[in-house]
């Protein structure tokens, strides 16, 4: 099974991903560019994952979609397994948000210059006058009623156990009093773990947890504090058995 799979990327698989990649892409710039960026900027890029996890036969189950209030905006932190991570957040979540990631990823063709024009949020690390301004962006797309969702650990895992969380997140949930929902992503690590990138896919099912708010019991040090160590021992508490425990990322 694992080599017909594997003719199986090769042949039809890949080739239509890659297609299908720069076709709504396309549609995102365009759209943006006429003034639909809060449709263009969330929709096709969730058809754009649903249909790349049907096409290359990832089934997945979603667990806490009741936790979530229609209308209310949130900041959401995640495990980071692998490259499909991003797909199954942008497919299966259900609520319109914008993404916070490292500014690097400009530079990949056609899907780089769609995220500019969807106003994603691109964190420039370069020095701390473009780190302000990166969260000065976060905080006004937030203003407006949109959620963000964040990879707190910064980078993908090497081991699939998670590495610690920076405070980014939590800061800009503290300054503007939001809710933080924890997200456990299971079964990306098995699909593309980093040290396989640009490799065959192995096939595994994936699931995504979301987990019960964190509202902010303050403001300041101890209130982000609190929110980051509480929203990372639920998502520690869902990763299957095999990544639990903390593991330190060599990148962060």
């Amino acid at each position: 099974m694992k080599y017909l799979y594997r003719i199986y990327q090769l042949f039809i698989a890949i080739p239509i991903f890659v297609v299908w990649s720069v076709f709504i892409a396309l549609l995102v710039l365009i759209g943006c560019l006429l003034g639909g960026g809060h449709f263009f900027g969330y929709y096709p890029p969730k058809i754009w994952s649903w249909v790349t996890l049907k096409l290359f036969l990832i089934p997945v189950k979603t667990e806490g979609r009741n936790h979530l209030e229609k209308g209310q905006s949130y900041v959401f932190v995640a495990n980071h397994q692998g490259a499909f991570d991003i797909f199954l957040v942008y497919a299966y979540l259900g609520t319109d948000f914008r993404w916070m990631m490292k500014h690097q990823l400009m530079k990949i063709p056609f899907i780089g210059v769609a995220c500019k024009a969807s106003k994603q949020i691109m964190i420039d690390k370069s020095g701390p006058k473009r780190i302000r301004e990166s969260y000065e962006e976060a905080m006004n797309i937030m203003r407006k009623g949109i959620s963000v969702m964040v990879f707190p650990e910064g980078s993908r895992t090497f081991t699939g156990h998670m590495g610690k969380f920076r405070r980014g997140a939590f800061m800009l949930a503290d300054e503007l009093q939001l809710p933080v929902v924890p997200l456990t992503i299971n079964g990306s690590f098995h699909i593309m773990p980093r040290t396989r990138d640009w490799h065959f896919l192995n096939w595994h099912p994936m699931t995504l947890t979301i987990h019960q708010p964190f509202y902010p019991i303050g403001k300041g040090r101890d209130n982000i504090l609190a929110v980051m160590n509480d929203s990372y021992q639920s998502v520690m508490s869902a990763l299957e058995p095999q990544f639990q425990g903390y593991v330190e990322n060599p990148d962060q």
